[in-house]
C-alpha cells in the first residue's frame, strides 16, 4: 500500500485545507485518489464536477486535475453537458445532500433515469453544514438543527432507494468508517458503464454535535461519530451474530447503565437511530425479558433496529445515454 505522501504529491494541489477540523471530506478525497490510482486512470482524462457546499471543496481546488466548480444544485446538469460533449471523460460529480438531494434533487433523479455515464458521490452529513447547519432533506426526524431547535418535524429521503427507483444502474451506500469498502465502490462505479451513485455518510463535528446532541471537546467528536457510523449501520448480506440488544434510556444514560449491570457486558455507545444508549451483550430474548419494565429503560431495541443499511443496492447493465445520443446523431446524418 502506498503512503499518503505518494497520493498528495501526485494528485493534490499544495494549499491550506478548506475543511473544518475533523471534516470527512479528506477521507473521501483519499478514497477517491486511491481508487483512480488503483485503476491506473490518466488524471488528465478525469473531470471532477462539484456544486456549492462543503462537499464542493473535495475536488475543487484539491484535485490536481480538471475541475468544474458550478452553481448551487447544478453540478449534475453541468456534468451532463460535459459528458455528452466528451464521452471519453471519466466524469465524477461530488455533491452534498443539500446540493444534490435538495435544490439539485430533480437533476439527480433525471440523470439516474437517463442512465448517463456519470459517477455521483453524494456526501451525506445530514444538514446544510456550510451555511450553519439547517434542516436538509436527509436530516433525521426529531433531530435538532438551527432551523429545528425543538426537533425536525420532517422525515428524510432515503436517497439511495430514491436513486435506485429512478433508474440508476449502479447504487451503493457506505460511510467514512468503511474506507476500504468505499474505495472499492468508487472503483466499481467508475468501471460501470452507466449512472453510478454512491451515498457516503460523512462526519461533520461542527454541525453534528448539535444534530446528535454530542457533548465533549471538539477534537473528541470525529472518532466518536465514526464509531457511531460503525454502531448505527449494518451491511446487507454480511452476517451479524446478533447477540446483543440496546437499552434506550428513559432518563440519564448512566442510570440505565447501572440498571442493566449484571445482565451482560454493558457499555454506553452512540447510536444513529436512538442517540446515546447502552449496548448489552448476551442472548437477545433473555435480555429483553430482563429489561422490559425497568424504570430506567424506555425501550429495548434489537441489533439492527434503527440502523442504516449499507452495501451495494443495484448493479446491472442497460443502454447508456451518450451512446444513445451518438446513435441518434448517426441516424440523423444518414450514416449506417
Amino acid at each position: 500500500m502506498r503512503n499518503l505522501f505518494y497520493y498528495r504529491d501526485k494528485y493534490v494541489r499544495s494549499q491550506p485545507s478548506a475543511f473544518c477540523p475533523g471534516c470527512g471530506g479528506g477521507i473521501i478525497l483519499n478514497c477517491f485518489l486511491r481508487a483512480i490510482d488503483d485503476l491506473g486512470l490518466d488524471q488528465d482524462k478525469i473531470l471532477a464536477v462539484s456544486g456549492i457546499g462543503c462537499t464542493a471543496w473535495i475536488p475543487s481546488p484539491n484535485f490536481n486535475g480538471d475541475t468544474l466548480h458550478t452553481t448551487h444544485g447544478r453540478a449534475i446538469a453541468f456534468a451532463t453537458g460535459a459528458k455528452a460533449y466528451n464521452p471519453d471523460l471519466t466524469t465524477v460529480v461530488f455533491t452534498g445532500d443539500g446540493d444534490g438531494a435538495g435544490i439539485g434533487g430533480n437533476h439527480l433523479i433525471h440523470a439516474a433515469r437517463r442512465n448517463i455515464d456519470l459517477k455521483v458521490i453524494l456526501v451525506n452529513n445530514m444538514s446544510y453544514a456550510m451555511t450553519g447547519g439547517q434542516i436538509a432533506p436527509t436530516t433525521m426526524h426529531g433531530e435538532t438543527t438551527v432551523t429545528s431547535p425543538y426537533g425536525n418535524p420532517e422525515f428524510p429521503f432515503d436517497i439511495t432507494q430514491l436513486v435506485k427507483a429512478a433508474g440508476a444502474s449502479y447504487v451503493a451506500r457506505w460511510s467514512n468508517y468503511h474506507v476500504i469498502e468505499l474505495t472499492n465502490a468508487i472503483k466499481e462505479a467508475i468501471q460501470h458503464k452507466g449512472f453510478g451513485f454512491i451515498e457516503v455518510l460523512s462526519q461533520c463535528p461542527t454541525q453534528q454535535r448539535r444534530i446528535f446532541n454530542l457533548r465533549g471537546p471538539l477534537d473528541s467528536l470525529p472518532p466518536r461519530i465514526l464509531d457511531m457510523f460503525k454502531e448505527g449501520t449494518f451491511v446487507r448480506g454480511r452476517p451479524d451474530k446478533g447477540n446483543y440488544v440496546y437499552a434506550v434510556p428513559k432518563g440519564g444514560v448512566d442510570d440505565t447503565l447501572k440498571a442493566v449491570q449484571g445482565f451482560g457486558e454493558a457499555k454506553i455507545v452512540d447510536h444513529m437511530g436512538f442517540g446515546r444508549v447502552v449496548r448489552v451483550e448476551g442472548d437477545a430474548e433473555a435480555l429483553r425479558d430482563k429489561m422490559d419494565g425497568l424504570d430506567d429503560v424506555k425501550y429495548v431495541a434489537d441489533n439492527v433496529e434503527g440502523k442504516v443499511e449499507l452495501g451495494l443496492f443495484e448493479k446491472y447493465e442497460r443502454p447508456e445515454l451518450t451512446e444513445s445520443l451518438r446513435e441518434i446523431i448517426r441516424k440523423a446524418r444518414g450514416e449506417q
